[in-house]
């Protein structure tokens, strides 16, 4: 048999579960900064005296930074290696993390914060098909999904930490303190290279069949099965180029899946960071108290973690397809509930949380979903490049939201937010396909 149906076909056991969650303490590490910096927004509106269009620009760069690292990353993932690449763009976001600590005004902070992006952008794809590509087949979705779940845990720190450290310091040393702590997973690193192995299919693929043949007895042994006759696939030509690279994302079948991924991307994106990051701030704008707010975004925090595992309960068993448009509907209403009802500190966080329940509970399905869909020779490519053109919905978001907030209409920020997340689910439900149960190719 090959690597692949080799792979496929072992048990389900704490190997898989290990190397799932030793690559989804990098996610942690990557959500907690995401989510510190929505708290340190809020404190650097009052201390910086910014405007909302200032604010908008903090997590617009960022944004820019992970389109270009996505692409980048995707493609050099697909030269170089899933692992060298995961642990290359960790270590840059964790430096430039530590460094947005020491920013001495806006300029600086967002030169920082395109780099931290860069990172970041790199790491949440290449991450995703390593995974994918070392999963059985009939467990791949609550795998991947458990890999996201990550996020609403370093969220959740986040929440935590702003909670108990930001207000409880002083203004201008608080905020430092959170950017130092998140330089810290530039030490997971070293941990990384000795106990995640390379995907084995990536290095079948590129023609070293020797390495590829003792990773998969390392997993064989880990697994408590016996090594089978493995027989060499044929190597795909390397040194494509950038451009064959991308046509190949929009050759026959591709275009419809590309387009479909480019779409689903870029609408959960633009929601995601459109509201989690402005959460906050509008919160605080609406007359809560620092305090409060944070009090109140660390209880809806919470309900990311249920709705990641939510979805990998359902993932696998009833489909891709199926579970991410009932999750991107639950978003949707749930949007529309709380920009038009939520008023009392109660129904702000019932609403919230079932925002954070069904948006992160989709955005398990979409880590699973988006590495299926293409070939090992190009998946960290299309992953790469899917992941990239969401940013620009990450770019947007801000912006946006921050010229409604300069109008002050929240209402309408969840409004539009819940109508563009229809229009996704209507693109995944007319040009999505299922992948359940689909051997990687």
């Amino acid at each position: 048999m090959t690597i692949g149906e080799r792979l496929d076909s072992l048990p389900l056991r704490p190997f898989h579960w290990k190397l799932a969650a030793a690559s989804g303490l990098g996610w942690l590490f990557d959500a907690m900064d995401s989510g510190l910096v929505s708290f340190v927004l809020a404190v650097l509106a009052k201390e910086w005296a910014l405007e909302a269009r200032q604010i908008g620009w903090v997590g617009s760069v960022g944004m820019a930074g992970m389109f270009f690292g996505a692409i980048a990353s995707g493609m050099l993932a697909d030269r170089y290696g899933r692992k060298n690449l995961f642990m290359a763009t960790l270590a840059l976001f964790s430096v430039a993390t530590g460094l947005c600590g020491l920013a001495g005004g806006l300029a600086s902070l967002l030169v920082l914060r395109f780099w931290v992006g860069f990172g970041l952008g790199g790491e949440l794809p290449v991450a995703s098909a390593l995974v994918s590509e070392f999963s059985p087949k009939s467990h791949r979705g609550k795998l991947v999904v458990f890999l996201e779940s990550f996020w609403a845990l370093g969220w959740a720190v986040a929440a935590v930490v702003a909670f108990l450290l930001i207000p409880r310091l002083d203004p201008s040393i608080g905020w430092r303190a959170a950017f130092f702590l998140g330089s810290l997973p530039a030490l997971y690193t070293l941990y990384l290279r000795s106990s995640v192995p390379e995907s084995p299919r990536f290095l079948a693929n590129a023609g070293r069949w020797e390495e590829a043949k003792a990773v998969v007895r390392r997993v064989e042994e880990a697994c408590g099965e016996p090594h089978a006759a493995l027989e060499p696939s044929p190597a795909q030509a390397a040194g494509a180029s950038v451009t064959q690279s991308f046509l190949a994302l929009w050759l026959g079948e591709s275009f419809k899946r590309t387009l479909m991924l480019w779409v689903l991307w870029f609408v959960m994106v633009y929601s995601y960071y459109g509201i989690f990051i402005w959460l906050p701030s509008i919160l605080v704008a609406g007359g809560h108290t620092v305090v409060k707010t944070f009090g109140y975004v660390l209880i809806i925090t919470a309900a990311q973690i249920p709705g990641y595992f939510s979805a990998a309960l359902l993932v696998d068993r009833f489909g891709r397809k199926p579970v991410l448009i009932a999750y991107m509907l639950g978003c949707a209403a749930s949007c529309w509930g709380f920009g038009s009802l939520a008023g009392t500190p109660a129904s702000i966080m019932a609403w919230g949380s079932l925002i954070s329940f069904f948006n992160l509970g989709a955005w398990g399905v979409v880590y699973t979903y988006t590495p299926e869909i293409y070939p090992t020779e190009v998946r960290a490519t299309g992953c790469g490049w899917a992941v990239g053109f969401g940013r620009v919905g990450g770019i947007l978001a801000p912006f946006v939201v921050g010229a409604i907030m300069g109008i002050k209409r929240p209402d309408l920020v969840f409004g539009h937010m819940a109508a563009l997340v229809v229009l996704g689910l209507v693109v995944v439900a007319l040009l999505g396909e299922e992948t359940k149960g689909r051997s990687l190719a």
